[in-house]
């Protein structure tokens, strides 16, 4: 009887401890620009965590990381070093073309925000699409595959023809979006224009000089999704409480920032150790171009074009293609 009771008790330990080292993690990367704040208003609330609580996941760990551009990120994502990435709709077009049929297949779990990006000069005679063989070089994010990369060759497209879309691929260098401001800024080296995202597209916009050459929303259409979350096929069915979680979570935060934006800015200020002010941060994310949403906008349009220009190698029938069952409730483009 006693060595029964010791047994019992020897395994409950060991059920208890194998419980307890297989604690759920979710991986997220993000990128810089202020289109994630989601992320930040789930990392401070614990709303990932509140979500798989409710659904009977009782610890869940949560670690985000920062990336420069998409291509490591997906490398990432794809080697499950990461669950969840964070990026324009061109990373997730790209990833998804890649992996589409397989068992590691990348689908959108989600839009985040409909916010422009714009590319930016401080020299007069660049004013248009014709003139960015002015610019000496041009910053974008990453070369051909960024979201300002793809938006400078479909605007060259529209003016001279789908043939030239590659015009002006040739200008363009790679870099974060704090040194491509302080390098238009400052007006030294080869950077003639640079790609701008919010908040320093505001910040560039208030100097003297600094003007806008292309506007993503001209190109794309109005209301146009500038970041997704999205995730692997593996991580979707692994533990569909779990991805519910993280769906569920994103929900919340949505509808957080669009009730106070004042708690999601002091977040985003608090998380990125900024020193812009509150009052600054909170007019910028709630911009007359900007919509906080999770619903995607104008998708298809980019998802054409890439397909138009051989980026990207199957051209959807519908954004629900690249997006996972659960966003299909909403009313996506």
């Amino acid at each position: 009887m006693i060595l029964h009771r010791l047994l019992g008790a020897l395994c409950v330990t060991l059920i208890a401890f194998s419980a307890h080292a297989e604690v759920p993690e979710v991986r997220i990367a993000r990128q810089f620009s202020m289109g994630y704040l989601q992320l930040n208003m789930m990392e401070h609330e614990r709303l990932i965590q509140k979500h798989a609580a409710l659904l009977g996941i009782p610890e869940v760990k949560v670690t985000g990381y920062k990336f420069n551009g998409p291509t490591a990120m997906n490398d990432a994502l794809l080697s499950d070093s990461l669950d969840i990435v964070t990026g324009s709709p061109m990373a997730l077009y790209f990833i998804w073309g890649r992996t589409r049929g397989t068992p590691q297949e990348v689908r959108g779990i989600s839009s985040m925000v409909s916010m422009t990006l714009q590319i930016l000069s401080r020299d007069p005679a660049i004013g248009t699409v014709a003139d960015l063989d002015k610019c000496g070089k041009i910053a974008v994010a990453a070369v051909k595959i960024s979201a300002p990369a793809l938006l400078i060759q479909a605007a060259a497209a529209k003016a001279f023809g789908l043939k030239e879309y590659a015009r002006f691929d040739t200008l363009t260098v790679s870099m974060t979006p704090p040194d491509a401001m302080v390098s238009l800024l400052s007006g030294t080296g080869e950077i003639g224009c640079t790609y701008a995202v919010q908040p320093y597209m505001a910040q560039m916009l208030a100097k003297p000089g600094i003007h806008t050459v292309l506007d993503a929303h001209r190109v794309w259409g109005p209301a146009s999704t500038f970041t997704v979350a999205y995730t692997s096929k593996r991580f979707h069915d692994r533990d569909p409480r779990l991805y519910r979680a993280v769906y569920d979570a994103m929900a919340e935060a949505t509808a957080t920032i669009n009730a106070d934006l004042g708690k999601a800015s002091r977040y985003w200020i608090e998380d990125g150790e900024s020193k812009l002010s509150e009052d600054f941060v909170r007019t910028v994310a709630g911009g007359p171009d900007v919509t906080w949403t999770m619903t995607p906008r104008n998708t298809l349009a980019v998802a054409k074009f890439m397909n138009d220009v051989g980026t990207l190698k199957v051209q959807p029938d519908s954004w629900k293609d690249y997006f996972f069952p659960e966003a299909y409730g909403l009313d996506g483009s």
